[in-house]
């Protein structure tokens, strides 16, 4: 089977890539929505570009589309439709210039640049990696109806200590990428998700009731290394106002 992979870079969306390479299917392209509101129910705002970098360490195709909306998923439909069985569109015009450019990918970063996903073989189902969000689901569920193709979430209510264990098990390095929650500290920005921060996770869930696994929006994260793709490594700048901080990326490298 032939799908697209919808990824901010965070840990869910990374280990649903993993997970559709695990069931032997074709990875055609990885997409994300780059979200230029303030904010979104729908999808994650910061950082957004290191799936790009993700998708080149990988090899893997990467489709960015911008979105000024906050809630809709009209422009990924838009941008799914030339991928998808019985298309109309006019492929060779799709992506025909300023793809980089539309993307705004940041010209410091000096890993290698992601090969932008160019219409070829229809995909047959999108897989995202929603662990709760019903709004978010039934979204991009309807949208997959309508372009007549599958949609998957596998990591669809997973206990979240099992989630967290799975990436740390699979060796996935994840990183706290941005923080808003009473308990969690500056000291948690660009933390590694390992045992002893999940057994803080585990405490601060019982003493202040936060998610596990960051789905209340308490924190948000990137990966910079996966069984799927080549270790990135970054340099990074760290904003705190006294009760929520993230991390600003100013560099971002492959390893070999």
């Amino acid at each position: 089977m032939r799908v697209a992979v919808l990824s901010s870079g965070g840990k869910d969306s990374t280990y649903a890539v993993w997970w559709a390479l695990m069931n032997g299917w074709e990875v055609s392209m990885i997409v994300t929505v780059r979200v230029s509101a303030k904010d979104s129910m729908m999808f994650q705002i910061d950082g957004t570009a290191i799936a790009g970098a993700q998708a080149a360490a990988a090899g893997i195709p990467w489709l960015p589309i911008l979105d000024n909306n906050e809630e809709g998923v009209q422009q990924l439909e838009e941008a799914l439709q030339p991928f998808t069985y019985g298309s109309k569109w006019p492929r060779s015009s799709i992506w025909s210039k300023g793809d980089i450019e539309q993307a705004n990918w940041p010209d410091n970063w000096t890993c290698n640049r992601p090969i932008i996903a160019r219409p070829s073989e229809p995909i047959q189902a999108i897989i995202s990696g929603a662990l709760r969000s019903d709004y978010q689901r039934k979204r991009l569920d309807m949208m997959a109806h309508r372009l007549g193709i599958h949609s998957f979430s596998p990591l669809w209510h997973m206990p979240p200590i099992t989630h967290m264990n799975n990436l740390i098990d699979g060796g996935f390095d994840v990183r706290f990428t941005s923080v808003s929650a009473e308990g969690i500290d500056k000291s948690w920005i660009n933390r590694k998700l390992d045992k002893n921060s999940l057994d803080d996770l585990i405490e601060l869930n019982s003493k202040f009731g936060i998610n596990i696994d960051g789905e209340g929006g308490e924190f948000e994260t990137t990966v910079l290394s996966s069984p799927w793709f080549n270790t990135l490594t970054w340099d990074v700048g760290i904003e705190w106002n006294g009760q929520r901080g993230n991390v600003s990326i100013v560099d971002v490298k492959n390893f070999h």
